[in-house]
């Protein structure tokens, strides 16, 4: 999964960093006009979102996002505690509205609900033969049996898991795995999966040639 972290404050937005990335692979913006540059080009699972940014307010630029037809969750995180504020975000197309300061706990459960929703409660588990993924314990098993993947491959393969049987451009996995205009040496993603395939099973990951790579759900 892939998330959008909106916010200007360098303590916190490290600190979310932290929390998160050892679930979700996270780009961290400090402004909206950066977010605006980042979502033109990459195909995020959902937002977290500040409201009182330097440029901006979060709320109206949600609001044009959902009148552009965007429809990734988005999850509001804010100081403004007020009923008013509340409901003005939520009425502006949230999903949620979490007030800060939050616990950590709480914020991930969150999350994980606007997954789910975003999923639908029958993808809630992804499966694609007897290779499957919990999403809501953010968990890949083979034959039932949990298996516990290097970052960089997990993140490859909850790519591919979500677009099973479908060609995932190479272009598409590396900015998974290291952001967009953070170049890596080429060999570096056929590196990971060669690994990944070592652990999963060579035969499940076609390569399309000069396209990317596909997970076979058969």
């Amino acid at each position: 999964m892939y998330l959008l972290l909106v916010e200007d404050d360098l303590n916190l937005g490290k600190a979310l960093l932290k929390l998160l990335q050892p679930h979700y692979r996270m780009h961290w913006v400090r402004s909206l006009q950066a977010a605006r540059e980042y979502m033109a080009v990459a195909d995020y699972d959902a937002v977290l979102l500040d409201l009182g940014l330097p440029d901006g307010d979060g709320v109206e630029w949600l609001h044009t996002l959902r009148r552009a037809g965007a429809q990734l969750p988005v999850l509001i995180l804010s100081a403004r505690d007020a009923l008013d504020d509340r409901v003005r975000g939520l009425d502006t197309g949230a999903d949620d509205y979490l007030v800060k300061p939050f616990e950590a706990d709480e914020l991930l459960a969150r999350i994980r609900v606007l997954l789910r929703r975003k999923s639908g409660a029958a993808q809630s588990r992804l499966t694609a033969g007897d290779l499957s993924f919990s999403a809501d314990h953010q968990q890949f098993y083979l034959h039932d049996e949990a298996i516990d993947l290097p970052p960089k491959e997990y993140q490859i393969l909850a790519v591919l898991i979500q677009a099973r049987d479908k060609t995932v451009s190479r272009e598409r996995l590396s900015q998974q795995l290291y952001g967009l205009g953070q170049g890596t040496d080429s060999n570096t993603l056929d590196v990971h999966m060669h690994m990944l395939r070592k652990i999963v099973g060579k035969e499940r990951i076609v390569t399309v040639r000069g396209l990317g790579y596909r997970l076979l759900s058969q």
